[in-house]
């Protein structure tokens, strides 16, 4: 399969890798990717590091089920046999999923003990063995996301031949966070602040290999930025800034996709999660499983401290339901009639 950055400006959205967000342990779970796409509808979503061996042997429907309303949405594994990688990838086809991408980026102890993650960057040809078998083995897009580099291993020629060989093997997106990790010594959590952007390496890639899309991802924190890095490469992944100011992305349809999309406003996002909150919570889902991923909707406004410390505390009454997002929204509209009595003042 052959994928044009652009094509999903004049075809299919589910090819279309303008912008993305990123796969975010313990955040971008099924109901956070709900919520997010009530604020786009064309960004592309991504769940978080599943492993192969957990998609082979744990609960199907946990792992694999999500929203209809998600799509696009991207399978993310973690694996390094090439084939539970396959078998894994299948049966993310046959849950429905409309990507399926590879972890080479992810540093902790955890990911590197089974052997997947970023350690596998020194391993070039287990990762092209694992894109081709993948690749043979499900008729979507198969997609990797990697660093810059691990450890000492952070030359650019080392970068460029491990992307040949993932190219060679049939990726058909390279998503590339610009930073390199540090196996020993960092968290995850450092990994992803202390070692330097290089965004030029990412843009190098691009001019080396013309023919693969290229996402860049790391530091991103506006759609200036996004805008920006769009004329060097082919997409641009938010992550940690899509969850903590998720209203950023209600301006991205209508910036990147069509001039004629609507913005929502927030109080229409709340009223979407409050449906989806009812129907979860009426089938066994605890309200604060939902409302801490909407916590950060009204952060830079009137009430948005209000807001957040309502959702969490009362989310915990027992037998807490969306009464709770009514309550946390009436707080937030009193505290927006005082500051515009004041301004009026």
């Amino acid at each position: 399969m052959k994928l044009s950055p652009s094509t999903g400006a004049d075809g299919p959205k589910n090819l279309d890798w303008r912008v993305c967000i990123a796969p975010m342990m313990d955040w971008t779970d099924r109901h956070d990717r709900y919520f997010l796409r009530l604020i786009s509808g064309r960004a592309r979503l991504y769940t978080e590091m599943v492993t192969s061996a957990a998609v082979l042997h744990g609960n199907r429907n946990r792992l694999l089920g999500f929203h209809a309303a998600e799509h696009p949405v991207a399978l993310q594994l973690g694996g390094s046999e090439p084939a539970d990688m396959a078998e894994a990838a299948r049966r993310g086809a046959e849950a429905g999923f409309d990507e399926i991408n590879m972890n080479v980026g992810c540093p902790s102890d955890r990911v590197q003990r089974g052997r997947f993650g970023a350690c596998l960057m020194r391993e070039p040809n287990t990762v092209a063995a694992c894109v081709a078998s993948v690749r043979a083995a499900v008729d979507l897009p198969v997609t990797v996301k990697t660093r810059i580099g691990v450890d000492d291993l952070d030359g650019y020629d080392h970068l460029r031949r491990f992307v040949d060989a993932i190219g060679a093997a049939g990726c058909d997106v390279l998503v590339v966070h610009a930073r390199k990790a540090w196996l020993k010594g960092l968290s995850p959590k450092e990994n992803r602040e202390v070692p330097p952007l290089h965004y030029e390496t990412v843009y190098r890639l691009k001019q080396d290999f013309p023919q693969l899309p290229i996402v860049i991802n790391g530091g991103i924190t506006d759609l200036q930025a996004a805008d920006d890095h769009l004329a060097k490469v082919d997409g641009v992944m938010l992550g940690r800034a899509a969850y903590q100011t998720p209203y950023l992305l209600a301006a991205i349809d209508r910036r990147f996709f069509d001039p004629g999309a609507p913005v929502p406003d927030r109080e229409t996002i709340v009223a979407g999660i409050r449906r989806y909150a009812a129907d979860q919570v009426a089938g066994g889902v605890p309200l604060p499983a939902i409302t801490r991923h909407i916590l950060g909707l009204y952060q830079g406004r009137p009430g948005a401290r209000g807001w957040r410390r309502h959702l969490t505390e009362a989310g915990r009454r027992p037998g807490a339901g969306v009464e709770v997002i009514d309550e946390a929204l009436d707080i937030v509209r009193r505290a927006a009639d005082r500051a515009e009595a004041r301004l009026a003042a």
